[in-house]
């Protein structure tokens, strides 16, 4: 099992840098941030862009794994996003890892700030499958010319390139059938939030239920499943999972048991979501994260 964490771009760095820097001495495998222009009950609030993020995060560790948890087609242009990722996967040395989702989780405001329109639920994954495709196209390729019905790109130069070959990995959140179509095409990983639930054991059903959807994609695109890894958002559930080092080792022990390679979870904040004790984090560290992973 790797363990990742969520470090929501919601503090100037003075105070995020801290956070990312103990992320790696705690023993987590991947730390990730938000893509959005803003988030949920937050928008009003302070708010960093994810890349500028990643970059200086970059520069203060030296083996986490860095990523979006997820990033954003509501306001991101492939062809962009593809010169920004190469950016960070160079200056990390090759550590970046790329969430991608629909977007469905920030439509509202990363939409509508920009004047645009919200699309359907099917146009959010039509515009998904465009945007997955056309990113592993240039991200793999030198120059690249597309013409979509969402985007466009005429001779793009992606020189030099990942350091990380073909590309940086990707690692799709998807739900639904179509999307999760996406991930057993495109997904180095795939990761799921379930569906949402009252009650943590009707939630932990959506989750397998979503697992044994993910193995009937993979099996029709052709793939083994051992060659993408699982992630699981476990506080997509009722209950935040660092509400104690116990909660959080039972999540992960039932993680497990249902396939999952990797776990996230989020850091903890004064209050709001995913209030919390960072004790926690601590007793978690000492308890689970060191043991597994040793000295390092």
């Amino acid at each position: 099992m790797r363990f990742g964490i969520v470090i929501l771009a919601d503090q100037r760095w003075q105070q995020s840098g801290q956070r990312w820097r103990r992320a790696e001495e705690y023993g987590f495998d991947h730390a990730w941030t938000y893509d959005h222009l803003g988030w949920g009950s937050l928008v009003d609030g302070p708010w960093f862009d994810a890349i500028p993020t990643l970059t200086a995060a970059a520069t203060i560790t030296t083996r986490i794994s860095l990523g979006m948890l997820v990033a954003s087609p509501n306001f991101r242009h492939p062809v962009s996003f593809a010169r920004q990722l190469t950016a960070v996967d160079d200056i990390s040395g090759g550590r970046l890892v790329l969430g991608l989702g629909a977007g469905a989780g920030g439509a509202s405001f990363d939409t509508t700030v920009l004047g645009g329109q919200l699309l359907t639920a099917r146009e959010r994954v039509d515009r998904f499958a465009e945007f997955a495709e056309l990113l592993d196209l240039l991200l793999r390729n030198d120059r690249v010319t597309w013409h979509g019905a969402y985007y466009e790109a005429v001779d793009a130069r992606t020189t030099p390139g990942c350091i990380q070959k073909p590309r940086v990995p990707f690692v799709v959140a998807a739900n639904g059938q179509r999307s999760i179509g996406i991930a057993a095409r495109f997904g180095d990983g795939w990761v799921t939030t379930g569906r949402p639930a009252d009650e943590l054991q009707t939630w932990w059903r959506t989750v397998a239920d979503r697992g044994r959807r993910f193995d009937d994609a993979l099996s029709c695109a052709g793939r083994p499943p051992a060659e993408v890894r699982r992630y699981l958002s476990l506080d997509a559930g009722p209950v935040y999972s660092l509400s104690s080092a116990a909660f959080f080792a039972d999540a992960v022990a039932r993680a497990s048991e249902l396939g999952f390679t990797d776990v996230i979870t989020h850091w903890p904040r004064p209050d709001g979501p995913y209030a919390g004790d960072e004790a926690v984090l601590d007793v978690i560290a000492a308890d689970l994260l060191q043991p597994v992973h040793g000295d390092r």
